[in-house]
């Protein structure tokens, strides 16, 4: 009789350690995924980041333009490297402690840029964080193209490195940054289209919907929807 009575106990304690180990378990993980992210629920278009890396005339210019395009509240700053005359390294992050300098946990996004002959390069961007979904191909880019100062320059026979001593968004910019945006928000409302998602490179999950992305599709979609399957009679 008294085992009967102890046997009910013991289980219920384990049940209670394990679902208490769970619940710590599960606190970490939470406050490992939000240590390392901003707003995970907001979207960037990773299709008009590289477009303003195109266009930029220079880092002030590239940052601006990153902060018209990013829909969430905090404002990405921007380093830029040059790591020799061929190759250059851009970083978007949020600077958290606003110390200027870029800390893994804060980079949301990186583009290489590299010289590959005379006036040809190549590009390619990767997410970090919540936008890690995000890995480009290597998009080509030539000299006859409509490029920006920034990434023009790259391609003249005398060009000679400018960030080599690498340049990143000063704190006390972060304000003004924040402050045209809101003008250029205010100014068209609705212009932001926050369901647009990028093309031009892999998805492997999707932001704070909770539905996957699903990666690349493998099957082919059929066009041609005009036949009716056909009944097969026993």
């Amino acid at each position: 009789m008294q085992t009967k009575t102890i046997l009910p106990v013991v289980v219920l304690t384990a049940f209670a350690v394990a679902a208490s180990g769970c619940g710590k378990g599960g606190t970490e993980r939470s406050n490992e995924r939000w240590a390392t992210t901003e707003n995970t629920t907001v979207e960037l278009d990773f299709d008009k980041i590289n477009e303003a890396y195109k266009a930029a005339e220079g880092p002030e210019d590239f940052e601006r333009r990153v902060n018209e395009i990013y829909q969430g509240s905090e404002v990405i700053s921007v380093a830029v490297q040059d790591l020799d005359a061929k190759s250059q390294v851009v970083t978007g992050f949020f600077d958290k402690n606003t110390d200027g300098a870029v800390q893994d946990p804060e980079k949301v996004f990186t583009i290489r840029r590299d010289v590959t002959g005379e006036g040809a390069a190549q590009m390619q961007t990767s997410g970090y964080g919540a936008f890690g979904y995000y890995h480009s191909p290597l998009m080509g880019i030539a000299s006859g193209m409509l490029l920006g100062s920034m990434l023009s320059s790259a391609f003249r026979p005398n060009y000679v490195p400018v960030y080599t001593q690498p340049y990143t968004t000063p704190p006390s910019r972060a304000s003004a940054l924040q402050s045209h945006r809101d003008t250029v928000r205010s100014s068209s409302p609705s212009g932001a289209d926050r369901s647009k998602a990028s093309q031009t490179g892999r998805r492997y999950n999707s932001i704070g919907g909770g539905r996957s992305g699903g990666g690349s599709r493998f099957g082919v979609h059929r066009k041609d929807r005009s036949r009716r399957p056909e009944r097969l009679i026993a």
